[in-house]
């Protein structure tokens, strides 16, 4: 039983390792724009820019396979109202503080709410995105769409690196191979992480490669240091990105498949089962902590930085653990009865689904 928990751990440990890159990254460009300079953060999202958010639009689609054969109402309740009710809930709320009552723009906040019915909003893209790809998925499946011709199309959206000016349309060009590669491949990526656990020297070894192959592509040619858009070198280049990020994704999944036998690692694996709380939440007071540290004169960036990422990761979970505690304000990391598509669940009243 043991065995078989640490087996399934391992997807939480890479779902902590995911919103850690996330949240450096908003961290690192958000102290870079402010500041003008670089720092410690920058190189380590340098690092990790061609898979950051690959992996984590594949760690999304692993699962999928047990909920794409419900009929519809189920499966869009799960999949895809799932994500959009923390998605509308939590721009609401960065949308109402930032632009109506910090920036005293009611009406510019009106029409930023509109807006983002059509084009995801800031950082929540990513959840707006999961439940629009999770509706595709959906569809592909009852077409009966081969797995290797979806693939292939979405490989080549990939690398034709759109931009139709339309942020819904250019991201799932980017991503949707992805979250498409963890459903399609999620039996190889189990398999993965079981040969690293039974193998340990031998995934070190294969990590080790692919750090250095990786940090070549990053930093060769044409790679610019800049504080707020980092520009890949090589690996920037149309395939070899796609192979880069995929690559980068299986390192992800080893690298959680050993810290999992850690037992010093449990916070991260723990942090990566409220990935999701982290990440709606986690703006606002990286923003706050950022600007009152420039307002006392630290202007350290890697100090800053630091501070800032300790803030924006630490909030929400104490936010979290606060709603837990007090059994006050559950609806912002919980989906509550009413939010649920009718007759999606067997009992009389739905139970509340936790961000996930």
């Amino acid at each position: 039983m043991e065995n078989a928990r640490t087996r399934l751990d391992w997807v939480d440990m890479a779902k902590g390792l995911s919103i850690f890159l996330v949240v450096i990254m908003y961290c690192a460009s958000s102290v870079g724009e402010d500041t003008g300079q670089t720092g410690f953060l920058h190189w380590t999202i340098a690092f990790a820019m061609p898979f950051r958010m690959p992996e984590f639009f594949l760690l999304s689609g692993l699962f999928l396979s047990q909920v794409i054969t419900r009929p519809w109402r189920a499966y869009a309740d799960r999949r895809v109202l799932h994500y959009f009710y923390f998605y509308a809930l939590w721009a609401i709320i960065h949308i109402v503080f930032k632009e109506a009552l910090v920036g005293r723009d009611p009406l510019g906040a009106a029409g930023s709410l509109a807006w983002a019915i059509i084009s995801p909003y800031g950082v929540l893209w990513f959840i707006y995105m999961l439940g629009v790809m999770g509706l595709v998925a959906k569809f592909l499946f009852d077409t009966r769409a081969p797995h290797w011709a979806v693939l292939a199309v979405a490989a080549i959206l990939q690398m034709a690196n759109i931009h139709t000016g339309s942020y819904l349309i250019d991201q799932f060009a980017a991503y949707f191979v992805y979250f498409y590669a963890g459903y399609a491949l999620a039996p190889s990526v189990f398999k993965l992480a079981d040969w690293t656990m039974d193998h340990a020297a031998l995934a070190l070894a294969a990590l080790a490669a692919w750090a250095v192959i990786n940090a070549v592509m990053v930093f060769s040619p044409g790679f610019v240091m800049d504080p707020v858009h980092i520009q890949m070198g090589w690996g920037a280049l149309p395939g070899l990105h796609l192979i880069l990020a995929l690559a980068g994704s299986m390192a992800v999944v080893m690298s959680a498949a050993l810290l999992v036998r850690l037992p010093w690692m449990n916070w991260l694996r723990w942090m990566g089962s409220k990935s999701l709380v982290i990440y709606v939440a986690f703006v606002l007071p990286m923003g706050i902590a950022r600007i009152a540290l420039l307002r006392f004169g630290i202007e350290e960036p890697n100090l800053v930085s630091l501070v800032t990422m300790i803030a924006a990761i630490g909030a929400p979970l104490l936010l979290w653990w606060l709603v837990q505690k007090l059994c006050f304000g559950k609806f912002l990391f919980e989906r509550p009865a009413w939010a649920h598509l009718p007759g999606t669940t067997r009992g009389a009243k739905p139970a509340p689904m936790p961000a996930e």
